[in-house]
């Protein structure tokens, strides 16, 4: 494995320009224009000591993770709704003074040229101890299964029940988190939600929507709907919420 270095964004804030040219390179472009992202531009100043970064001997970033400190009571059902509601919770828990409990992950990015290098298992290991550095009881992950693009007619809620035949779960994303002890709570249907105009889906896309109706798009989990008439895309990305329990001593 390449030799490496990690460094949170407020040790090194000099690395945030490096750090969101690697979106782009591994996202779909629809994911990069949900309307929560209107607090993401707060990570990297509020929260730059909860973002880190891998870089390789040349000082170039090869991963990197982005997380937020919330509180949550522990439950199933306190839960947020999935990645807009939990970095608003984590914007707004700052806002109001609130002593956070609990670190959520928001993005695992691997630059293209070292996935397949295990480094998505270095980037949850490395959230786990910002957890435990921070007296965090979990680390909380609405995790975005990585080959569920791939079945993007089959229900997420089906989905996550496919094992391998060694028992162990199908998603080798889902996989990664359960083989460093996090357990799987709850499928969260609509964690992000992105909306825009027909001609703005088409723009991010490549495709052409003709018609209104549910079409399978490259990166999608699940259908995109497009509704012609009122000018209006949508599409609900579904996550799997998943809980690494933290042993502070």
């Amino acid at each position: 494995m390449t030799t490496h270095t990690v460094f949170t964004l407020r040790q090194r804030p000099d690395l945030i320009p490096q750090v969101h040219t690697l979106s782009p390179q591994v996202w779909p472009e629809f994911l990069l224009h949900n309307a929560s992202g209107v607090f993401w531009p707060s990570l990297f100043d509020t929260f730059a000591e909860f973002q880190f970064a891998f870089c390789d001997e040349a000082g170039t970033i090869i991963a990197a993770g982005d997380t937020i400190p919330v509180v949550w009571d522990g439950t199933v059902e306190g839960l947020p709704s999935g990645w807009d509601a939990v970095i608003e919770l984590g914007v707004r828990g700052h806002a109001q003074g609130r002593q956070p409990n609990t670190l959520s992950a928001l993005a695992a990015i691997v630059a293209p040229s070292h996935q397949g290098r295990g480094m998505s298992t270095l980037i949850l290991q490395q959230m786990r101890k910002l957890a435990a550095d921070h007296g965090c009881h979990s680390l909380i992950a609405p995790v975005r299964p990585t080959l569920k693009n791939r079945y993007p007619l089959t229900p997420i809620e089906r989905y996550v029940e496919w094992k391998q035949p060694d028992g162990a779960l199908f998603d080798p994303w889902l996989r990664t988190h359960a083989r460093l002890g996090a357990e799987l709570l709850r499928v969260a249907p609509q964690s992000m939600t992105i909306t825009g105009s027909v001609a703005a889906w088409e723009e991010w896309t490549q495709m052409r929507f003709p018609e209104s109706g549910a079409y399978v798009v490259p990166g999608a989990l699940q259908p995109v709907m497009v509704d012609c008439e009122h000018n209006l895309g949508r599409y609900d990305d579904p996550n799997v919420w998943m809980r690494h329990t933290i042993n502070n001593p």
